[in-house]
């Protein structure tokens, strides 16, 4: 069982930065791959951004966020972060943090689900 809780969402204007935080528990962080994925009103969920685990940190994203947003890991202290620059209104959604033991997993179907944190963008 993997826990997952994430942090650091809120309202931010159009062209602004977030940081989005997500704290593992519960298995060898370091080995399992993590992802966001996020949620806007009316939308399904759609994948974000993933990086791999067993110490290769390959990053993943979809093509609405490449070159907006950075993935990254600290081992050390179990947690995944999302860098959020130049925020569109369009990044409006849920952001979810997700985990799974495989990298192909975690960017479709992972195991493992935080609770989501809002984000918010105004024009």
């Amino acid at each position: 069982q993997v826990q997952l809780v994430e942090s650091g969402g809120g309202l931010v204007q159009a062209g602004g930065s977030l940081r989005l935080s997500c704290a593992a528990s519960g298995r060898t962080f370091s080995s399992i791959a993590m992802g966001w994925f996020r949620q806007a009103p009316g939308k399904e969920r759609e994948f974000v951004a993933a990086i791999s685990g067993g110490g290769l940190n390959i990053a993943y994203y979809a093509d609405s966020v490449k070159g907006r947003f950075t993935i990254s890991r600290d081992n050390a202290k179990n947690t995944v972060f999302l860098q959020m620059n130049s925020l569109k209104p369009e990044d409006t959604a849920i952001y979810y943090c997700a985990a799974d033991g495989n990298t192909v997993k975690v960017r479709t179907e992972p195991s493992y689900w935080g609770q989501g944190t809002q984000v918010t963008v105004s024009s």
